[in-house]
């Protein structure tokens, strides 16, 4: 993704889309944010990804996430695939719109702009298509998480819901999460903090994990 980091401030754009012309940092407001793209509109992976998405926004929104798609193609292809979605989906009545909007991109600016176009993944027009990205920038509008898969293969939004869980609690709390972690697992004490703070911060209690070189840096407590 050239030129965007983790930590960078994420571009403030302007862009059309099914809910009409937003600028990103306007539309987010103070609340965290999830840009995906897709490949094209009327493709079947991509037909199933954001009918999920539909389903879960209301996970999504508890957590104070605004969500926002994008695709290469236009904003009437956009309205018109968004029935298809939704019925297939059977996530409302084919004749509603989806719970977030969707960024039309047809020429391309933004995909090429956030490192978003997938090479081996061509158009009948011989163009590289948008791969499928997930960005998610915090309130204070800097890119907290990417991801990037390529056209052929779905994400698992059960899974970046689950990052976002971590995401917030690691920046609320002074705390890491371990492989797997699920919401109301144990998480785990940085290394830099000391046995005194964390004693201090973690009431619950902390426990260290015995390892054969005798190192205490695998220590535990309750989520806070």
């Amino acid at each position: 993704m050239p030129g965007l980091l983790l930590g960078d401030v994420f571009p403030n754009f302007e862009a059309e889309t099914t809910s009409g012309s937003i600028k990103l940092h306007e539309y987010l407001g103070d609340s965290w944010g999830i840009l995906f793209s897709h490949p094209r509109d009327y493709t079947p992976v991509c037909t199933t990804e954001l009918g999920r998405a539909a389903r879960l926004s209301p996970e999504f929104s508890k957590r104070n996430i605004k969500m926002i798609a994008l695709s290469i193609d236009s904003l009437e292809d956009h309205h018109g695939w968004i029935k298809d979605i939704l019925a297939y989906n059977s996530v409302e009545p084919a004749c509603c719109s989806l719970p977030f909007p969707i960024i039309a991109d047809s020429k391309r600016e933004l995909a090429v702009a956030l490192g978003m176009l997938d090479p081996d993944e061509k158009d009948k027009d011989g163009l590289p298509l948008t791969a499928r990205c997930v960005f998610i920038i915090g309130p204070d509008k800097r890119l907290k998480l990417s991801l990037l898969y390529p056209a052929t293969t779905g994400r698992n939004f059960d899974e970046i819901l689950r990052v976002v869980d971590s995401l917030q609690l690691t920046v609320e709390k002074r705390v890491a999460t371990p492989v797997d972690w699920q919401p109301g697992e144990s998480v785990m004490v940085p290394p830099s903090m000391s046995e005194e703070d964390a004693a201090s911060l973690f009431p619950a209690g902390v426990y260290t994990k015995d390892l054969p070189s005798g190192k205490k840096y695998l220590r535990y407590t309750p989520q806070p």
